[in-house]
């Protein structure tokens, strides 16, 4: 809807046509967990804007309960099945936008498919979770994945009283932070109440039973938060470019390799500004960006995506986690030899009385100092200084500029250090350098 109305924006004599096979349209996904957990008032929270919204102010032809079945490239046209109606309508075009988002993935175990088994992706999802948690009986819940949603969703299932365990593959929650910070996670989790077993498989769901490498699990609910795939195939099997992790291949314009159709968020591949590669990331932000790029283009003027860092930042059990620009796991990927500056700081001047302990983590390429990466994690509001690192790296600080940088303090606010500052002090000892 963002690339609809920016080419609508552009372009007042368009015939727009948005598709949408669920019932809503421009609503957040990401605030399932808050409204599961009861810090969000309902589903209707959630919507930006209804379809009529979109017909009624924008003369956009919003047609919801309607799924794209197919892509003909050479004559231009879209196959589309009505559900209410139970029909199949062919519709021509002269643009073509791609924006289905991503599909979440689902361990290929025995039972997976289960009613009792929920993804976390649609509002359709959450009023699925809303059901299975009012009815009551809800005690046991198992959670499968311990990215982003998966941890949210511990943590709301917790405040509604049930018993969780958190299952997860890797050695520790969040797999786009390095070990100290995971490991502090858990901490976080466990000492919230989750049951957090890392390390372990999932093998099958029985009657109410989650089978792992481990044992045996109980269970009157399983959610599923095992990361995302982009829902891509619409254009790739009709002929467009694939790129990284089966996404749509897109430039910089968002224009894929077929004159004309254009891919946005989620299923679409971006540039990542430190690695130099073409990356999948499922993030909102890159969506609306990438969304906003495309209906500027579509709709006659010139607008680009330079790429994205990764930044990132979620809330857990009052503490939050934030990551930016690449973790030591991926810098190794791309071939970058680099240094840790670490610091264990404060989130305001420590003799302040709700001062607590913040642990960061910054990354910095040897021999330039390049700021490539860095992760937080800490209460009282401190994720929101990740930005301090994502705009360095934009704008290809090092960590001797970081150190100089003339950020604000009180100390009621912040420390005479930022954490990050006091992280890039570190890293500077480590590359044997104090220039």
């Amino acid at each position: 809807m963002s690339a609809a109305t920016n080419a609508r924006r552009g372009r007042p004599d368009l015939e727009i046509i948005a598709l949408e096979q669920g019932a809503h349209t421009s609503y957040s996904a990401c605030g399932i967990p808050y409204v599961v957990g009861g810090s969000v008032g309902g589903i209707d929270d959630l919507v930006v804007r209804t379809p009529q919204e979109f017909r009624d102010q924008h003369r956009i032809d919003v047609r919801t309960r309607h799924r794209v079945t197919g892509v003909d490239l050479s004559a231009r046209r879209v196959e589309v099945r009505a559900l209410d109606q139970a029909r199949t309508l062919h519709l021509g075009f002269d643009h073509l936008v791609l924006a289905t988002g991503a599909r979440p993935l689902r361990p290929d175990v025995p039972g997976v498919d289960q009613d009792w088994v929920h993804g976390v992706q649609t509002l359709e999802d959450a009023a699925g979770l809303l059901a299975a948690a009012a009815s009551g009986r809800c005690r046991d819940v198992v959670i499968v994945g311990a990215g982003y949603i998966g941890l949210e969703m511990a943590e709301a299932f917790v405040d509604r009283g049930a018993r969780v365990t958190l299952v997860d593959r890797r050695p520790y929650p969040l797999g786009s932070v390095d070990e100290p910070i995971g490991s502090r996670i858990t901490e976080v989790l466990e000492g919230y109440g989750v049951t957090v077993r890392c390390g372990v498989d999932v093998k099958g769901i029985g009657d109410h039973v989650v089978e792992t490498s481990d044992g045996s699990l109980v269970a009157d609910l399983v959610v599923l938060g095992t990361g995302v795939t982009p829902n891509s195939s619409l254009l790739i099997d009709a002929g467009v470019a694939a790129g990284a992790k089966g996404a749509v291949r897109v430039d910089h314009r968002q224009r894929t390799s077929v004159e004309g159709v254009w891919a946005a968020g989620d299923c679409a591949d971006v540039f990542h500004q430190v690695s130099k590669e073409r990356v999948h990331i499922a993030l909102g932000t890159v969506a609306n960006k990438t969304g906003r790029v495309a209906g500027l283009n579509i709709g006659g003027r010139y607008a680009s995506f330079p790429g994205v860092l990764g930044t990132a930042v979620t809330r857990v059990c009052e503490v939050e986690i934030a990551r930016t620009g690449l973790d030591s796991a991926e810098a190794d990927r791309a071939g970058i030899e680099f240094v840790v500056g670490e610091a264990v700081s404060t989130s305001r001047a420590g003799y302040y009385p709700s001062a607590v302990e913040v642990l960061v983590r910054l990354l910095a390429e040897k021999g330039s100092g390049r700021v490539i990466g860095g992760q937080l994690i800490g209460a009282d509001r401190v994720g929101k200084r990740i930005d301090v690192v994502a705009t360095a790296m934009v704008g290809s600080l090092t960590v001797y500029d970081l150190v100089d940088l003339d950020l604000a303090y009180a100390p009621a606010i912040a420390t005479t250090w930022d954490p990050f500052q006091v992280a890039a002090r570190d890293a500077i000892r480590k590359l044997g350098s104090l220039r």
